[in-house]
């Protein structure tokens, strides 16, 4: 199912700036001039906007203006104008108090760089976790053509012999170094290989579940999300989108011809089928409200039950990014669920052919890192909703990296009331705790700790883990990293700070888990519960001033995305805007 091609030539959004001999016209066209371009630069050609999250504190992005020079080559070539922007960049690795905070904000800076500026259409240039879905937010808020290129990942870690993941190493050490099983000398040594080249994590983390999503949904030319950073095919492709957002201009083709539903559920299925992070719910929910899909947690739950989990990536399998690019990428998942009958294959990817014309010639070059459906690293793989009286809005779990054996589990809670208060306690050697016991995390969540930080995988406590147990149930209204793993509930909904029942939980309390049936269940009285609610105040003190007050006074709750709720919806013709 293709779109219908607009007629060409036909005058352009950029028109409304440079076009004519009025006095307006000639003001912005001599500015541009400054910069030693030709008159003809402004003779009605396609002006393509590279919106750049480079940055130097996002280490994943840092290589980006290398890429958007390749870009620029391909727009050139295609007969467009390029002009490159910088916009927010949401650094994961050392940006405060979590990125997750500012991905809204980074979202509103593409979206008012695009609306006010004279192009016709974008790149969206990302890579770090954050990066990808606020590009896509801010651009489907204005829906002019708009396509995304990634970053890609770092070459594999190396550390005396091995391949080490970016950030599931270290969960993995760390743990490893309570245990005693690592000294610390040996993790300092390991640190030396973990990250040895431009690019994001190479894990299945959110960087590269988010560079998954981006073209599972159709909104990057096919093979686009595995490439690593540093292969020079990164490079290609980077030439090839700017050749094609020429191309769409001249289409017309839009984010809303492209994010349908179909598309939605599409992404969702991929997902399932890589083992992506728990925080690909939170974007796809978000970047959904941004373009009026109606996508809910039940949406993820129902579409990622009969889904295995077929690539074998750490941190729920093997091996890393570069195996999964050399074995042929996402195009060969995404050829296997066309196949299986699990996507649609016919709807419009910014190539302006069907998902299915993409992939349909695609070779699955090592089995064992994509495996078959009935090699399955996981089956059903997917996200699980779980809902319950502690969870009335739903909370989700990644079935791919939680262990089989807890999947049904009642156990008795040990309450920590913020994450100050897990790192005081959990490492001493009178904490009332065994592996049979179930970890609670409270005032994480989007208002509670602005941003619901990645702290909701909890490190198990040295007293547990000097047995030899290496996984226990963790539930929060915190987000974890995508490069985590572990039987981890996250996202509970409401969150502690916004009065949910996740605040009442108390130490002793006895709580059902049980994936299979998507239930979760404090095993507290309704009488009780209200007795406590009466005397329940929340400890959390609101941020008052600047992006922090508008953040807390209209962040959302997790099951709707963590969006902001002013910018969800119909955002008005950018048409209207640009005649003003």
């Amino acid at each position: 199912m293709t779109k219908k091609k607009a007629e060409w030539p036909r005058r352009l959004r950029s028109y409304e700036w440079f076009g004519g001999t009025g006095k307006n016209a000639i003001m912005h066209r001599s500015w541009m001039k400054n910069q030693g371009l030709p008159a003809d630069t402004f003779d009605g050609r396609p002006i393509i906007g590279i919106c750049n999250t480079w940055s130097e504190l996002t280490p994943c992005n840092a290589h980006l203006r290398d890429l958007a020079e390749r870009v620029k080559r391909g727009v050139y070539e295609a007969g467009g104008f390029p002009v490159e922007f910088p916009v927010f960049s949401t650094g994961e690795s050392t940006l405060r108090p979590t990125a997750m905070m500012f991905r809204n904000l980074a979202a509103m800076d593409v979206e008012e760089a695009i609306r006010g500026n004279p192009v016709d259409g974008v790149v969206l240039l990302g890579g770090c976790d954050k990066t990808t879905p606020s590009l896509m937010m801010g651009a489907a808020s204005v829906d002019i053509p708009a396509i995304c290129v990634s970053g890609g990942p770092m070459l594999n870690g190396k550390w005396r012999g091995k391949d080490v993941g970016s950030g599931t190493a270290i969960w993995q050490f760390s743990e490893m170094v309570k245990s005693g099983e690592m000294s610390l000398a040996e993790f300092m040594d390991a640190e030396q290989g973990m990250a040895r080249s431009a690019g994001s994590c190479m894990t299945m983390g959110t960087a590269s579940t988010m560079a998954s999503m981006a073209e599972a949904l159709g909104m990057t030319l096919s093979g686009n999300a595995a490439i690593p950073a540093v292969d020079a095919r990164r490079r290609v492709i980077s030439q090839l989108t700017g050749r094609r957002i020429v191309e769409m201009v001249k289409e017309d083709l839009k984010p809303s011809d492209i994010l349908t539903k179909e598309a939605f559920e599409n992404a969702i299925r991929i997902n399932g089928m890589i083992g992506g992070s728990t925080n690909a719910v939170l974007h796809l929910l978000a970047l959904a409200g941004r373009v009026g899909v109606e996508l809910t947690l039940d949406d993820w739950d129902r579409l990622g039950r009969d889904v295995p989990t077929i690539v074998n990536l750490q941190p729920s399998g093997k091996y890393l990014m570069e195996e999964f690019y050399y074995a042929g990428g996402l195009p060969v998942v995404i050829k296997a669920a066309a196949e299986a009958g699990l996507i649609h294959k016919d709807i419009v990817t910014v190539a302006g052919t069907s998902v299915w014309e993409g992939v349909k010639d695609v070779v699955n070059y090592n089995d064992d890192v994509i495996r078959p459906a009935d090699k399955a690293l996981a089956n059903p793989g997917g996200i699980a909703v779980l809902r319950g009286n502690l969870a009335p809005k739903g909370a989700v779990l990644k079935p791919s990296a939680a262990s089989p054996d807890l999947m049904r589990h009642r156990g008795r809670a040990v309450v920590f009331e913020s994450i100050e208060d897990y790192h005081a306690r959990i490492n001493r050697d009178d904490l009332d705790i065994d592996e049979t016991c179930i970890m609670v995390l409270k005032y994480c969540g989007p208002k509670g700790y602005p941003g619901m930080a990645e702290v909701g995988n909890m490190g198990l406590p040295p007293k547990v883990l000097k047995k030899g147990i290496t996984d226990m149930i963790r539930i929060s209204d915190a987000r974890m990293s995508g490069t985590a793993y572990g039987t981890v509930i996250l996202h509970v909904a409401p969150e502690a700070a916004d009065g949910g029942p996740l605040a009442l939980v108390e130490n002793g309390d006895m709580i059902d888990v049980d994936i299979p049936a998507r239930k979760l269940h404090l095993d507290v009285s309704d009488a009780e519960l209200e007795r406590r609610r009466a005397a329940w105040v929340s400890p959390v003190k609101p941020l008052t001033g600047g992006y922090g007050g508008l953040y807390i006074k209209t962040v959302m709750q997790a099951d709707s995305g963590a969006d902001l709720d002013f910018l969800v919806g119909a955002r008005g013709s950018v048409v209207e805007r640009d005649s003003h």
